[in-house]
């Protein structure tokens, strides 16, 4: 189960569909490469009201622009890997649910076979992202692991604790869960990338409203001015094909600006990158937006620190880096500690070592904290209470700030 922080960052109730953003001053537009300049224009007209010529201009202008790309779509990316064999008899990201407990998956291990083969290319092809991938393999190199070397999986997760249905972002996590409705004993898993700590993904719960293929992207005013004064002015609109940083598939959501999206630079997917979006690896995405239905719900939360039970009794957590605008707060440290004395049965004693491990090391490893699974501990490490823990942390933490 996780503990979900109570953001400040609200979502601000957006119209469904803003089809004028670039003409406006949005950070993005999208319209698909059929659409006629009549329905547009009624549908604009329906949206905000009124058309402006100058509004009308830039959208006729996009429009030329897309139905050129259109004639001769060109692949995205250089490397599309198929989808590695891994220990699951289910399409790439999918999992049957837990009959009990909150676990899904399981770590395995690979051996490199090409010597040009990057560990970003190896956690492409697993359904993995890049902060994961690193963190499993500390001591293995990014860009050269090496033929030969062995590289871990990490491919077992904890579900969040939020209501399983539609999708749940964990932003610390970075990944995407999805509760299929058509398949109740199925849940699907994706990394994804989040907005960088000046761009925060805000919290909260919306929906996703459209669905457009071959998206054109308006960089927004600030990037524009940044990009001109390093000397290299960006275009006010990048039509859909291999330059354009939203990919082939874009989900509109019920907020301003913000679209789970693909990309074209997919080694940065499982990073905090974007300036807010949710970006997907380009064959994520893409099964995605074939099969989710419109007015899904979408959880956006910030869960650094997850505990929960597998099938065999064992009570598990696992932390994750927090985001850097929340380092210095304690809080998630509390919940994390509130959450193991919650899911703690009578009688049974907590290794809060582990815990404070856990939290310490924020590395997304899982660790047993009772049952099988757990590893022996001293009787003083069992003793210790949640109070002794906390007031321990609160004193390193403030230390630390001196």
């Amino acid at each position: 189960m996780t503990s979900q922080k109570t953001d400040h960052r609200r979502l601000r109730k957006a119209p469904a569909v803003t089809l004028l953003a670039a003409a406006i001053g949005a950070a993005w537009l999208t319209l698909p490469a059929t659409a006629s300049a009549v329905s547009l224009k009624d549908a604009a007209a329906e949206e905000t009201g009124n058309i402006s010529a100058a509004a009308l201009s830039s959208v006729k202008t996009l429009m030329t622009a897309q139905q050129e790309q259109a004639a001769s779509k060109k692949q995205q990316t250089s490397r599309q890997p198929a989808p590695a064999a891994t220990p699951n008899d289910l399409p790439r990201g999918q999992f049957h649910l837990p009959d009990e407990g909150d676990v899904i998956g399981k770590h395995y291990t690979i051996v490199v076979q090409d010597q040009e083969q990057t560990l970003v290319d190896i956690a492409r092809q697993h359904n993995i992202g890049y902060e994961e991938i690193r963190m499993a393999n500390p001591g293995v190199s990014l860009w050269v692991p090496g033929k030969g070397t062995e590289v871990t999986i990490p491919s077992r997760y904890l579900l969040p604790d939020a209501p399983r249905k539609g999708i749940i972002i964990n932003l610390s996590e970075l990944r995407l869960y999805y509760y299929p409705a058509d398949k109740p004993g199925i849940v699907e898993t994706y990394p994804v990338s989040v907005g960088r700590e000046e761009f925060a993904t805000p919290v909260g719960v919306t929906r996703t409203t459209i669905k457009v293929k071959d998206p054109a992207w308006a960089p927004p005013a600030s990037m524009r001015r940044e990009a001109a004064e390093r000397g290299d002015p960006a275009p006010e609109i990048v039509p859909a094909g291999p330059d354009n940083p939203l990919g082939r598939h874009a989900i509109l959501l019920d907020l301003p600006s913000y679209l789970i999206h693909g990309t074209n630079r997919p080694e940065g997917v499982g990073m905090r990158v974007s300036r807010g979006c949710i970006r997907m690896y380009p064959e994520d995405i893409k099964s995605l937006y074939e099969r989710l239905p419109g007015n899904t719900r979408v959880n956006l939360i910030d869960a650094p620190f997850k505990a929960g039970w597998d099938a065999d009794g064992s009570l598990l957590v696992q932390s994750f880096p927090q985001l850097e605008e929340n380092s210095v707060d304690v809080e998630p440290l509390l919940d994390a500690l509130k959450m193991v004395d919650a899911q703690t049965k009578d009688g049974v004693e907590i290794d809060y070592a582990r815990v404070k491990q856990a939290i310490g090391d924020s590395d997304a490893s899982i660790i047993a904290l009772t049952g099988p699974q757990a590893s022996p501990t001293p009787d003083a490490a069992k003793s210790r209470n949640t109070a002794e823990l906390l007031e321990e942390i609160q004193l390193e933490s403030a230390s630390a700030g001196e």
